[in-house]
């Protein structure tokens, strides 16, 4: 396994709508378990495929989904705990409904944390690491955390959030920081770093 470097906005690879996998085979299982050791190493609670620089509908997160539902319980260790991985391909959410608000961060997105508002309840069909169909129920921070990462497989970051004056203020100082700094707009920067 090996941790990839995760690419900062606003690289135009996290603007493209991912491509869905073809079939699940081993380079797909590979990419799965280097995201999965990149989000831990980051650390981060989920990881997209455009965000390690492949332009596919693959994401991994560090919330459980238990029987079937993913929600969170008292029992639950800290977030990000590796015994929580859970992995998809081609996800879709099939039903949504209710609404909750959190603030979200993004490795993608450093510095940057943004009041957005969700469906508090949706259920996703995916497939596995083994290319077999399942789908499951997702409610609260953890139907969030699974949002978040859905919209990097259709070119979103919290920076489309933003009214157009942040946004441009975000871009800026990012910029700045860059030019002062490790990492640039043209190649990726290792969250961390």
């Amino acid at each position: 396994m090996a941790i990839l470097p995760i690419y900062e906005v606003p690289h135009p690879i996290l603007k493209q709508v991912a491509a869905p996998v073809a079939r699940v085979d081993e380079r797909v299982v590979r990419l799965l378990e280097d995201m999965a050791e990149t989000m831990y190493a980051a650390p981060g609670i989920g990881l997209a495929a455009p965000q390690v620089g492949v332009s596919e509908r693959i994401l991994v997160t560090a919330v459980p989904v238990r029987e079937g539902v993913s929600r969170e319980e008292e029992a639950d260790e800290e977030l990000g705990s590796r015994s929580y991985l859970t992995e998809l391909v081609n996800p879709v959410i099939t039903e949504a409904d209710g609404l909750c608000v959190f603030d979200e961060g993004c490795l993608s997105v450093p510095d940057m944390v943004v009041e957005v508002e969700r469906a508090s309840r949706i259920v996703i069909e995916a497939l596995d690491r083994h290319g077999q169909l399942f789908s499951f129920e997702a409610h609260g921070f953890y139907a969030v955390v699974f949002q978040h990462e859905m919209d990097h497989l259709d070119g979103r970051t919290l920076v489309d959030r933003l009214s157009p004056l942040k946004r441009r203020m975000y871009l800026k100082k990012l910029k700045k920081r860059r030019r002062n700094g490790p990492g640039s707009d043209e190649r990726p920067a290792v969250a961390g770093s």
